[in-house]
C-alpha cells in the first residue's frame, strides 16, 4: 500500500519504509525519523527516492493537512510577485513540502514540492533552483484524496512515536 496522488499525467507515491534508526536510541527526536520512499511520474520523466525526511509527527501532520484539503478548508497558495513558490506545509528536512495550487467544487490541485534528495535526477545539484521550487501538481477529487489519506494512515500505524 502506498499513498498515491495521481491524475492523467502525474503520479506521486509515498510510503514510510522504516525508522531511520531501527533501535531505540533514547532520543525522542532521532528515534522518530522515518525513511520515506517515493516514486514520481511526470511527462518529463520518472524517478524514485528514499530519504529520512519526515518525523513520525510530521507524517501525521501531512495526513491532517491532506484531509483538510479534501474538506475544502485549506487556502490556495499562489506564487509570490517574483514567481517563487512557497509551500503551505513543510518540515524540518526540506525534501518534501506541500501546497494547494487550485481548488474548485469537485477537485483540488495539490502541489508537491520535491527538493534535494526527492528532486528529479535532472534537477539534483542544480544550484540555480531554490528549495521548494520544483513541484509537481496533481489534480485530484476529494474522495480520492481521502482514500490516499486513509492508506497513508494505515501505513503509519506501523510507525508509532517512540
Amino acid at each position: 500500500m502506498t499513498v498515491l496522488l495521481s491524475d492523467h499525467t502525474h503520479s506521486i507515491e509515498l510510503r514510510p519504509l522504516r525508522y531511520q534508526f531501527p533501535g531505540v536510541c533514547g532520543d525522542p527526536y532521532d528515534d522518530n525519523w522515518l525513511v520515506i520512499g517515493g516514486a514520481v511520474t511526470t511527462p518529463e520523466g520518472g524517478w524514485t527516492f528514499a530519504d529520512p525526511c519526515l518525523l513520525t509527527h510530521d507524517a501525521r501532520r501531512l495526513a491532517r493537512w491532506l484531509r483538510a484539503v479534501a474538506g475544502g478548508t485549506v487556502a490556495v497558495t499562489e506564487p509570490d510577485t517574483d514567481g517563487e513558490l512557497s509551500p503551505d506545509l513543510d518540515f524540518t528536512e526540506p525534501v518534501l513540502a506541500f501546497g494547494l495550487a487550485d481548488a474548485d467544487e469537485g477537485t483540488a490541485t495539490v502541489r508537491v514540492h520535491l527538493s534535494m534528495e526527492a528532486a528529479p535526477p535532472w534537477q539534483q545539484g542544480d544550484d540555480g533552483l531554490g528549495i521548494f521550487q520544483y513541484a509537481v501538481e496533481v489534480r485530484i477529487a476529494p474522495e480520492a484524496l481521502l482514500e490516499a489519506v486513509r492508506q497513508w494512515e494505515l501505513e503509519l500505524a506501523d510507525f508509532p512515536d517512540r
